[in-house]
């Protein structure tokens, strides 16, 4: 807040604002263009003005989110709570693109959803599974940004440390709820939705 009450003050704001708003102009014009150009077959996200490219992930990512889809997809469908989508899946925010590997979104929130839809709202709940190549945004920029645009539970799946961190949102900011070695894992955006930690890395 500091920063920003010093731009306010500053004698040249005018020129600052057109220097910000040349900025995001060109920002929005590369995010169109990877709109435009986006291989479904590829996954690949738009953060902080840069694509960026995923590698193919290591089999403990896959298992890990194999374990959880496996048994989340059943609970939410069997009881017609709303959507789970994996991997590929854009959910599009005010200034980045991200492709979660799981998220999920209350049935009331589903119901404007289209067949050939290719972007998403914020959900309401989202798995990030770390890797060496994504650690960094997933505990940054993503943790950030999913906060500010109203993702009420956040879980950071560790396949070297078998954890999972479960964030909370308040006040527009996650809290760390638990960490889990061990145990049951209870959701609190869906309902009854519990899982051991354990089962995830088997």
């Amino acid at each position: 807040m500091l920063v920003f009450d010093e731009i306010l003050q500053s004698p040249n704001l005018r020129e600052i604002i057109d220097e910000l708003e040349a900025a995001w102009a060109d920002e929005q014009k590369r995010r169109h263009e990877f709109w435009a150009n986006i291989d479904e077959n590829i996954k690949a996200e738009f953060i902080m003005g840069e694509i960026i490219y995923h590698s193919p992930i290591y089999g403990r990512h896959w298992m890990a989110s194999s374990n959880l889809t496996r048994r989340l997809l059943p609970f939410v469908y069997d009881q017609d709570l709303g959507k789970v989508a994996y991997e590929k899946v854009m959910v599009r925010l005010t200034r980045n693109d991200y492709e979660p590997d799981i998220c999920f979104w209350k049935k009331e929130r589903t119901l404007d959803f289209e067949k050939k839809q290719s972007a998403f709202p914020p959900p309401d709940f989202i798995i990030e599974i770390l890797s060496d190549s994504t650690k960094e945004r997933d505990y940054g920029i993503k943790m950030t940004d999913y906060a500010l645009h109203g993702v009420q539970e956040y879980w950071i799946v560790d396949t070297d440390a078998q954890t999972v961190e479960q964030y909370l949102l308040e006040n527009h900011t996650y809290k760390l709820a638990q960490k889990l070695k061990e145990g049951i894992l209870q959701s609190e955006v869906i309902v009854g939705f519990g899982m051991n930690v354990k089962e995830i890395f088997e």
